[in-house]
């Protein structure tokens, strides 16, 4: 019978009994629900599955009492009797820098299924150094510089992150292949400064390694990244006339002469292109990788006006010869080349111009028969010799100078002696 087909007044009590009965044996499992906690704890990142959290003080195991883990965190979590464990797996790790500082979830009780109370859960992870520095993707690994940085200027910065974050440290791989050109200051700043003049008549490609290391850590975990710099060429270097005499060279300077221009002329001849030796009068730029044009011009030695020289080309020309070379045996001048967008840069060369006498005659032999002997078993080198014991001698006139040059005939005789044994 159901109590619904009782009369009303034993309907009443018979409902007061039955709820009193019924709150009676749910006493001890809402009593058990009062025995739970707020739970505060801490646990290290990296820690395995199982490990312990926390230790209960209630009776989890009460008859008709259901203990449970729920709310945001709860999946971190399980419970074993009165501890509250770890809840992890291989693809589950407890990283403090992924999961957060803290993990909160909720320890919920109930009484035959009905909710009766919940405590907080609150686990800090602790952390650990179990991450590297990192570079960040503004820190370029290719640059390129001038050579005409100024030393102790900051010419590239670097930068890395720490996901732990522990302090931060720079400093230059003494043995990378360009240190000494690079120094960070201060450490903890990520500016990389020039300590070494660019050349790039030297050196064209510059590579470097920084360190990025913790600087608060026992473990002092570094990271590394390689920078290529490449350099570019400045108009730093004067016009080199060639070609270029090496008068000295090392790893950072190349310094040469430059060349004396010689040719020669005749006495009263003129307009004409010298042809120079070496030749022709050139010069480059010092700076290649520009290759600035380049004019040419006379600077000095050239008072009355005698030659001409092409300012683009540096071909030289005389106009007015030299009537007496007696007067003016050698004309000396100095040319300069410099570049059009500086002529501030300019470098300079002598030029030699030699003046030769007319040439006229040809040579006359005074005689037009010569007579001498040698003495048998003599060498082939001995002198020949006429009557009276008199060395044999070749005597040549030429009208251009006036004058008698006597010539030994030792050579001469030398190569008939030598034709006479064949």
């Amino acid at each position: 019978m159901a109590l619904t087909d009782l009369k009303p007044w034993t309907f009443f009590w018979s409902l007061l009994v039955f709820l009193f009965l019924h709150t009676v044996a749910g006493m001890s499992g809402w009593a058990g629900c009062l025995d739970g906690q707020d739970v505060f704890a801490t646990i290290k990142e990296n820690s395995r599955s199982g490990d312990v959290v926390a230790e209960l003080v209630a009776d989890t195991v009460t008859e008709g009492v259901q203990w449970s883990v729920v709310g945001k965190d709860a999946d971190w979590f399980f419970l074993d009797d009165r501890n509250i464990r770890l809840n992890t797996s291989a693809d589950k790790i407890l990283d403090r820098e992924t999961v957060g500082p803290v993990l909160t979830a909720e320890l919920s009780c109930r009484v035959e299924d009905i909710f009766q109370s919940a405590y907080r859960i609150m686990v800090e992870i602790l952390n650990e150094n179990d991450n590297l520095p990192v570079f960040t993707e503004k820190t370029a690994q290719s640059l390129i510089l001038s050579e005409l940085i100024p030393v102790n200027t900051v010419v590239f910065t670097v930068q890395a992150t720490d996901a732990d974050n522990d302090n931060i440290i720079y400093s230059v791989d003494q043995s990378s292949p360009d240190a000494e050109f690079f120094k960070v200051s201060p450490p903890n700043s990520g500016e990389v400064i020039l300590s070494k003049p660019l050349d790039y008549e030297t050196k064209t490609l510059l590579n470097v390694t920084i360190f990025a290391s913790e600087i608060n850590t026992a473990e002092h975990h570094n990271t590394s990244i390689n920078i290529s710099i490449t350099i570019l060429d400045g108009d730093d270097q004067y016009p080199q006339f060639l070609p270029c005499t090496l008068l000295f060279q090392d790893e950072n300077n190349r310094i040469c002469t430059s060349p004396v221009y010689t040719v020669n002329v005749t006495e009263e001849e003129e307009d004409i292109v010298l042809d120079f030796s070496p030749g022709p009068i050139f010069a480059v730029d010092g700076d290649r990788a520009l290759s600035s044009p380049i004019s040419y011009a006379i600077l000095s030695g050239d008072d009355d006006g005698r030659f001409r020289m092409e300012r683009e080309t540096g071909e030289m020309r005389l106009a007015h010869g030299v009537r007496d070379r007696l007067i003016t045996p050698v004309l000396r001048l100095q040319v300069m080349a410099y570049q059009d967008n500086d002529p501030r840069k300019y470098s300079v060369a002598t030029v030699l111009v030699r003046i030769l006498a007319v040439n006229q005659f040809y040579p006359e032999f005074d005689m037009a028969e010569y007579h001498g002997f040698v003495i048998a078993g003599k060498t082939q080198s001995s002198l020949v010799n006429t009557y009276g014991s008199k060395v044999l001698m070749l005597h040549v006139q030429d009208r251009d100078f006036n004058q008698v040059s006597p010539v030994p005939f030792t050579n001469v005789v030398h190569v008939v002696l030598k034709c006479l044994r064949l």
